[in-house]
């Protein structure tokens, strides 16, 4: 392995831009280089952790713009297990996470949907039915460099508002002659509890070239299999209350309430309504649960390249590349579950001063237990083809094409064919506590009509199941032609870039629900179908053990099996037994689904020139360029048409639908363009000190979720959850102005300080519109002439007024329907939604700074890096207001740390990846309309790789993922807000390399 370092005077720059060290899409970067004077270029013969980052620090100094990069040799001796957790090493990248693996990137501030990947300069399909790639199924085999291009480029497509990561991947006539790389590894993690102790992971690189390095092949392929359990605590939403006349005054330490108060005892309003009004809210969640998932996770890249070069001037190149991703996930849970949370049914709280209750204790509602079955695949596949030609020394064209698609089914369970929930429990209990005072998690118990904390095998019911088929794909067919002119007129320009490029992007998704099956809501009871001897009592005490607080409460939970529960409901619940509301486990029992589409279409055309001069004694580099782009969108949805909504329980509101009937397609349009100007300046002010600027304008193009026509309503209306959607095609992409400024100092081999600066205003930010609607045949039950009767007697004969006593009288009035459920008649009011809809309005901006250090201590074989990234913006969510809010998602500090020793065959390597708290997004699936806030902890994790090289073919290693055994948490408007922790665990790898 051999390095090049360049010094960047005028004549390195301007060999720089014609040996393609400028960033250019990676799938033309195979150009013919014009004889130079080997005099100028130093060669330095570095191996291993050292070779690499020489490597990524002469990408970083000789690209234009601002450019991070890591190298085929960092990725093999960093302990991750997928790309996203490689690319959090550079500056400015922090991952979020799944299954206890880096998933999607984040880049200084903007989130997974904000950032474009690319594979050797082709834009890539988001997985299924989203923009977002989830780099946790690419493995580094066959990956020769990562790049993250921060700055504006003509050349690449658009879509990176925070960056465009590129994965270049090994080519067979880059490296002439024949290699093989071998790797084998055994992975143990802690957490496991069903699978196996040990799962394997195998990886192969061949590469070998023929007809005197005319023709190569290159063969990829990894498998990695995984088994893991991960324990869960979650309240799935918060419910704000603006009303304090309900709340209960209750005397003594059973209402206590720390919010300040005026001179009247009236709490002082804080925040602001939707209209700008002070309020006072206080807020209760809806439920709490825990749950515990057994994971098998299996996956396998393949990728195979083949190169040809009939002539010296023209390189032709077929690659294909493929992932397949398979999680299987079962999963008990148990929980509670608030029905009504306006504070009427509170017989006991401690409010916080933000006014969020850390305790209660609720009548009504229900608790449960709870089995799932979950199979998922991601199919990804990409092949292309590129055409390479230098004509002369003045001339190179370059024609690439590629079709790829992503693909995810979460029904790739074959038994079950959907995504399965089966929730047994019951409603006989007095009342329900939850508990936040003290300890890292929430705890609850249950005070049940047995007269105990525990409910009895016995009495467990049938509450509701449900199952679910959401698949969705994108693919896009895209070319790219590309021209590169080296004129001979001048000294000042140096190359010329020009070109055009076609992309068809299609986004599709479908979904079918069985609705709720099995009751629902105890209604009717089906207790006499499960067997005591079904239930398995299980210990809870251990669980969640790095959290502090000691032992979780309830300290039991009982677990069934998944396919006996449905079998037993299958042979019992009948359409004779129960009619309509008969089980199934059928997504598409009734025929009914609903589909959505989204294209978009982009003819660009671009121009960029290379310019390089002296200035006095300072050489000088200057990259102007300009791309002009039109987009043609359109979606179509196939909407379900609703009928009623019917209240089928104490706990359950269900939404019906009109069955049959022709299918209901709806299509909207849209279209823009736009013009995006670039610059990119470097100089080398002092010896080895390079400053750069560059200006430029990138977009992002709009969530597919906001581009989806048509209008959704929720299909389970519970009380405070009537919201709906609509999309909108026509939105307009973001449009950001980009400004850095950066100063890099090379100051030793393989080492480098650099300080960034840089600033990102955007233009067309979406915001939420929510306006209250009506819907002509929804008619509400609640509130209606029958229902408010219903309380006037309960009040009068004393009995207490809650969700679950209203509706055993308003069925003991005579209400209710054949099967046991109340419908709303034609004279009730109409239902009230939420309708929230996606609109271009803001202009927001985020700054931020970037600090890097990397560090090579001479001969000693010791190294250190360290990296910072700081940003703010007015982009954040304000906890203080209920208003609809569109913050930016993911806006966060993050740092990175890595120190190595690699010296005589051993390489040891320890790296700390920290991300600061962030907003993962707006909206809580079971929170109030004003779409509260999620929020994610600061998270650390430590990892830890040892290399030894027992001769120059085998390397024996040892991996170590989150040896600090660090837990993913959450929370909403406030810390006290619970939402989730999630605890994984941490795992080893011991494996071996064997390379010639």
């Amino acid at each position: 392995m051999c390095e090049q370092k360049f010094r960047l005077n005028r004549l390195s720059a301007a060999l720089a831009a014609i040996m393609g060290i400028a960033i250019v899409p990676s799938a033309f970067a195979a150009e013919e280089v014009p004889a130079v004077d080997e005099s100028t270029i130093e060669v330095i013969e570095v191996r291993g952790i050292k070779g690499s980052l020489y490597r990524s620090m002469d990408i970083k100094r000789g690209s234009n713009g601002v450019v991070d990069a890591i190298s085929s040799e960092e990725l093999g001796k960093f302990p991750d297990t997928n790309l996203a957790e490689s690319l959090q090493r550079i500056t400015g990248v922090t991952v979020s996470r799944a299954n206890g693996e880096g998933s999607q990137i984040t880049v200084r501030g903007f989130g997974p949907e904000y950032n474009l990947i690319t594979v050797n300069g082709r834009q890539m399909p988001g997985t299924g039915y989203t923009r977002s790639y989830n780099l946790e199924n690419l493995s580094s085999e066959g990956v020769k460099t990562l790049e993250v291009v921060k700055t504006a480029r003509a050349e690449t497509p658009t879509g990176g508002l925070g960056a465009t990561v590129n994965i270049v991947t090994q080519k067979p006539l880059d490296n002439p002659g024949q290699s093989f790389n071998l790797s084998a590894k055994g992975i143990y993690d802690e957490s496991n509890e069903l699978g196996d102790d040990i799962t394997p992971e195998l990886a192969a690189v061949y590469s070998n070239t023929f007809l005197d390095d005319d023709f190569g092949i290159m063969v990829s392929i990894s498998q990695q299999e995984r088994d893991f359990r991960q324990q869960t605590a979650n309240v799935q939403g918060w419910i704000a209350q603006t009303d304090n006349s309900r709340l209960p005054v209750l005397s003594g330490s059973q209402g206590i309430d720390h919010r300040q108060t005026d001179a009247d005892g009236n709490p002082i309003a804080h925040f602001k309504d939707a209209d700008g009004n002070d309020i006072a809210p206080f807020f209760m969640p809806r439920d709490m649960n825990f749950s515990i998932n057994d994971v098998e996770r299996e996956r396998t890249n393949g990728m195979v390249s083949l190169q040809y070069s009939p002539i010296d001037s023209l390189v032709i190149t077929a690659d294909y590349t493929g992932t397949r991703a398979l999680t299987a996930t079962n999963g008990y849970g148990w929980g509670i579950w608030n029905s009504s949370t306006d504070g009427s049914p509170l017989i006991a709280y401690e409010i916080d001063e933000n006014g969020t209750g850390v305790y209660s204790q609720t009548r009504g509602g229900d608790g449960s237990f709870t089995a799932e079955r979950n199979t998922t695949e991601v199919k990804a596949d990409s092949i292309g083809l590129n055409l390479d030609w230098s004509a002369n020394d003045n001339w190179r064209f370059a024609f690439d094409y590629h079709d790829s698609s992503n693909k995810i089914d979460n029904g790739a369970d074959k038994g079950l064919g959907s995504a399965g929930q089966i929730i047994l429990g019951s409603d006989q209990l007095t009342s329900k506590v939850y508990d936040y005072r003290t300890g890292d998690i929430p705890h609850y118990l249950i005070n049940w009509n047995n007269g105990t904390n525990q409910l009895d095998p016995g009495e467990i019911d049938s509450n509701f199941s449900q199952f679910i088929h959401s698949p969705g794909e994108s693919d896009i067919q895209q070319a790219q032609f590309n021209t590169n002119w080296y004129p001979d007129f001048t000294d000042y320009l140096v190359k010329v870039d020009f070109g055009a490029s076609y992309t068809k992007q299609s986004m599709s998704g479908t979904t079918a629900w069985s609705g709720l099956r099995g009751g629902p809501g105890f209604n009717p009871s089906y207790t006499e179908i499960f067997p005591d001897g079904m239930f398995q009592l299980n210990d809870a005490s251990g669980l969640l053990d790095a959290l502090g607080g000691g032992s979780i409460n309830p300290d039991y939970y009982y677990t069934f099996s998944f396919d006996e529960a449905i079998a037993r409901q299958l042979a019992y619940i009948t359409p004779e037994v129960a009619g309509d509301n008969y089980y199934s486990i059928d997504p598409y029992m009734d025929g009914i689904d609903s589909s959505s589409l989204v294209e978009e279409e982009s003819l660009a055309l671009y121009l960029t020139t290379q310019w390089g001069f002296d200035i006095g004694d300072v050489a000088v580099n200057v990259n102007l360029g300009l791309r002009y782009e039109q987009t043609d969108t359109s979606s179509t949805v196939k909407q379900r048409v609703e009928e009623q909504v019917v209240w089928a329980s104490p706990t359950e509101w269900i939404m019906k639908y009109v069955d049959g009937g022709d299918d209901n397609y709806f299509t909207q349009t849209g279209d823009y363009d736009v013009w995006l100007p670039m610059l990119d300046i470097d100089a080398e002010v002092m010896q080895d000190v390079v400053v750069r600027f560059s200006a430029g304008k990138t977009i992002a193009r709009p969530l597919l979720g906001d581009m989806v026509a048509g209008r959704s309503l929720s299909g389970s209306p519970k009380i405070g959850a009537r919201r709906g959607g609509s999309g909108n095609p026509g939105l307009l992409p973001l449009e950001s102005f980009n400004l850095d400024l950066s100063l890099e100092y090379y100051y030793a081999d393989a080492s480098y300080a650099a300080i960034g600066l840089f600033h990102k205003d955007v233009d067309n930010f979406v915001s939420r519109s929510t306006s209250q609607v009506t819907i002509d045949g929804l008619n509400d039950v609640y509130n209606s002439p029958r229902y408010l009767e219903t309380i006037t007697q309960l009040e009068t004969a004393g009995t207490a007024v809650n969700e679950n006593t209203i509706f055993e009288q308003m069925i003991a009035n005579g209400y209710g329907n054949a099967d046991g459920q109340i419908a709303a008649l034609d004279s009730d009011p109409l239902i009230v939604w939420d309708l929230t809809s996606p609109v271009n309005s803001t202009r927001k901006s985020v700054q931020g700074i970037e600090l890097a250090l990397q560090h090579v201590f001479g001969e000693s074989g010791f190294g250190l890096g360290v990296n910072g990234t700081f940003v703010e913006g007015d982009v954040e969510f304000d906890p203080y207001s209920l208003a609809q809010q569109q913050p930016l998602e993911g806006l966060g500090n993050s740092a990175n740390v890595q120190a190595f020793y690699e010296k005589d065959g051993l390489s040891v390597k320890f790296t700390y990846a920290w991300r600061d708290s962030y907003l993962i997004g707006v909206g809580q699936s079971q929170g109030s309309a004003d779409a509260p806030p999620q929020y994610a902890k600061d998270f650390g994790q430590l990892d830890a790789s040892i290399n030894y090289d027992v001769n120059e073919y085998l390397t024996v290693f040892l991996e170590g993922i989150n040896i600090n055994n660090e837990v993913e948490q959450g929370y909403g408007r406030f810390e006290e807000q619970f939402l989730f922790a999630r605890q994984y665990g941490s795992r080893y790898a011991l494996g071996a390399r064997v390379s010639f």
